[in-house]
């Protein structure tokens, strides 16, 4: 039993399917074929959507703007690479942040608390210092 969703195609294996053994050919890879696994950028100098190393960003809920601003970083010519593709971004971010299960955020949050903590003790031991110096 097999069916089709999107491009992908789900069969359903028996028992007694995997104990046949099977009758596939393997075929010789083709070095014209744009999807093999050739990495990041293509030969030809395009980005390789397909390439694991995306690790799925390219499909999903948000992967036109992730291709979007994918694309516009890699073949940016600005002096600092990619400073012109701040909208791009920022619209992938925005659409990550709609689904956190698909595409979880770094905490910020913790990093920024954490940070500010150490801030805040750093004044405090500093001070705490000053006042043994002072009674002594």
């Amino acid at each position: 039993v097999s069916f089709v969703v999107g491009k992908d195609r789900i069969i359903f294996a028996t028992k007694e399917d995997h104990e046949t053994p099977s009758s596939a050919e393997l075929v010789a890879d083709d070095p014209d074929d744009p999807y093999e696994e050739q990495g990041l950028i293509l030969p030809n100098g395009d980005i390789n959507w397909n390439c694991p190393c995306l690790g799925g960003m390219a499909s999903g809920p948000c992967g036109e703007q992730f291709k979007s601003a994918f694309s516009c970083f890699h073949y940016s010519t600005e002096e600092i690479k990619g400073s012109d593709c701040v909208d791009q971004f920022r619209a992938m971010q925005e659409c990550m942040q709609k689904y956190p299960d698909l595409y979880p955020q770094e905490d910020e949050n913790e990093e920024k608390e954490k940070s500010s903590k150490d801030l805040e003790a750093t004044p405090i031991e500093a001070s705490a210092a000053k006042e043994e110096k002072g009674s002594s």
